[in-house]
């Protein structure tokens, strides 16, 4: 009995291996199979992640590189038309021109900014160091003299990079004077694009790098600047073994990593932009998750070896101990898993963050239109002072009173006027909320009350009953209407009896007119261009009809004006209706 029972035992023992060994093998096989299966989904789908972020990126940076040679685009067709520049041009006279350039660089934004007479001889400049160089023969000067438009060109620079120039010829009755350049600072674009991407690149027509994170790829072609890299060391070739293993789908090498090109097109003379993205995230992502599962399948196989040389006691135990090691596991995992989390989230704010570039690139075009905008309350000012001034003299303190009063009123204004800048730089929305189009015209009649009780002007002013209820905001919509006010008195200096009619509609639109009995417009063409006015040297600059027309649009409406068929000007501003809960209902 005792053989025979020996002899079960061993039958039994060799079962139980057999089976143990079976178990073994068939865990190893599902093992190996999940973590390839793993391994090829995940790295698919990681890739295009990351494929998709780098379009989202390479998109973003076309169009903030297409947003700043825009906003430089318009600068030379503007300052070529500045009076100040013109006659210096044409007298001679450069004593205040780079005093006038360097006034404008700041708002633009750009490199530099120089003028040239039609010898090709630098008068004035931003960087006084070039004062007096000669670039008649260089490629700007030629091609904007040859065209009466704004010419771009590109040329490589003496450090061994390139160069790009706006310039447009200064004509003044056909005659011309000379030329205005404005140099792009496109090196800002390529330092933020090395914070973030691995490489990027922008190549011309000709296929040669003319933009690039990487300094020493200027002037070469993708090939050659691919060539021109640290050959790899031993370490890195066994990498690039084990990436072409991953199946990644690796378009070159950068630094020794497998890398994803992607290109978009530039709509701009044919250029286009390159960049690289490193799939070291991809590969620290699937690794990990990979780790995770080797784990697991190793925990399970310790379970079984464990299961199969433990009573059910000490198998309780031991479960009780890897029990508690998986959930430190979970927790370390449950960590990392909000680590990188909290990673995605900073990379989408980085995003949002260069996604605003172009906005804040404009900051600069306001403060023309501030400086414009301070003239009315200092002027408003002046006037409340010298009224004072005659009220303490003759011992009228209440009224001294009430004109500081609106003095103060004027300063807090000019304060709200300064921090249109800040609102701004936030959302447009943000600064936007129901105005009642009625307490602005109201508001605005009283800013300019002074100026027309001095010029004994007649106003005739109609509001409606109900609201005007716009969507937008109130400091915006009153400057606009202190615009039109302003013009309409200057424009009654002729008049025998001068009369301005103010007349607010409601109707599917909030219509605003203002009708003087002045001299009428002579040209509605060019009425809203920068720069353009009918006034005396030193009255105006012609920036007013110009920033008001820009301000009705941002509010979603339109500026138009009109001569009266009785004579004069008709100026009308259409703003959409804002809707109220109860008209909404009807």
């Amino acid at each position: 009995m005792n053989s025979g029972a020996t002899t079960t035992d061993r039958t039994t023992g060799g079962q139980g291996r057999w089976l143990l060994r079976l178990g073994v093998l068939l865990i190893c096989l599902l093992g190996i199979g999940t973590i390839y299966t793993t391994n090829l989904l995940l790295t698919e789908r990681f890739t295009e992640t990351t494929r998709n972020r780098s379009e989202v990126r390479l998109t973003l940076y076309v169009a903030n590189l297409m947003s700043e040679l825009q906003r430089n685009s318009i600068v030379p067709q503007l300052l070529a038309r500045d009076p100040e520049l013109i006659n210096a041009l044409s007298e001679g006279n450069y004593t205040l021109s780079t005093q006038r350039l360097l006034s404008f660089v700041d708002e633009i934004g750009a490199a530099s900014l120089m003028l040239l007479d039609k010898d090709g001889r630098a008068v004035a400049a931003t960087d006084r160091n070039r004062l007096g160089e000669q670039h008649r023969t260089d490629p700007f000067f030629v091609n904007a003299m040859r065209s009466n438009t704004t010419v771009f060109t590109l040329s490589e620079t003496k450090q061994g990079g390139y160069g790009f120039v706006y310039s447009r010829r200064v004509d003044q009755n056909g005659t011309v004077l000379g030329v205005i350049s404005v140099a792009v600072d496109l090196a800002k674009l390529e330092r933020g694009w090395a914070g973030v991407s691995d490489a990027v690149y922008v190549t011309n027509s000709e296929g040669k790098i003319i933009l690039s994170t990487e300094p020493r790829w200027r002037g070469l072609d993708e090939a050659e600047a691919l060539r021109r890299q640290t050959p790899p060391s031993a370490i890195e070739m066994a990498l690039r073994a084990t990436q072409d293993w991953a199946a990644l789908p690796i378009d070159a090498y950068l630094r020794g990593e497998a890398v994803l090109r992607r290109e978009a097109r530039v709509p701009f003379q044919g250029w286009r932009m390159v960049s690289y993205t490193a799939y070291s995230s991809v590969r620290e992502r699937v690794n990990g998750v990979l780790a995770l599962e080797v784990m697991g399948f190793a925990i399970l196989l310790a379970l079984l070896f464990w299961l199969s040389s433990r009573k059910a006691t000490s198998r309780m135990a031991i479960f009780a101990r890897e029990s508690a090691e998986l959930r430190s596991l979970n927790v370390a995992l449950q960590r990392e898993i909000a680590a990188r989390k909290q990673m995605e989230r900073n990379l989408e704010v980085a995003e949002q963050t260069v996604a605003q570039t172009s906005k804040l690139a404009a900051l600069g075009e306001m403060s023309a239109a501030v400086s414009h905008e301070l003239n009315q309350p200092l002027a408003a000012m002046k006037t409340y002072l010298a009224g004072a001034r005659l009220l303490l003299q003759r011992k009228r303190p209440e009224e001294t009173l009430s004109s500081f009063q609106r003095i103060d009123d004027l300063i807090d204004r000019m304060g709200a006027i300064t921090r249109q800048l800040k609102s701004y730089a936030r959302k447009g929305s943000e600064a936007f909320e129901p105005v009642d189009t009625r307490a602005a015209v109201s508001s605005a009649l009283s800013m300019m009350e002074p100026q027309l009780k001095t010029r004994h002007v007649e106003i005739s002013r109609t509001l409606p009953g109900e609201p005007a209820l716009i969507h937008g905001d109130r400091l915006r919509l009153e400057q606009v209407i202190i615009n039109l006010l302003r013009n309409a008195i200057d424009a009654t200096k002729s008049s025998t009896d001068p009369r301005i009619d103010v007349i607010l509609a409601v109707g599917e639109t909030v219509t605003l007119t203002v009708r003087d009995n002045g001299d009428g417009i002579d040209d509605l063409e060019q009425l809203f261009e920068p720069f353009y006015t009918t006034k005396q040297p030193g009255d105006g600059v012609g920036l007013g009809l110009a920033i008001s027309s820009g301000i009705v649009n941002d509010l979603g409406g339109r500026l138009t004006a009109r001569n009266g068929a009785d004579g004069g000007a008709v100026f009308e501003v259409q703003l959409p209706l804002l809707k109220t809960a109860a008209q909404a209902a009807e």
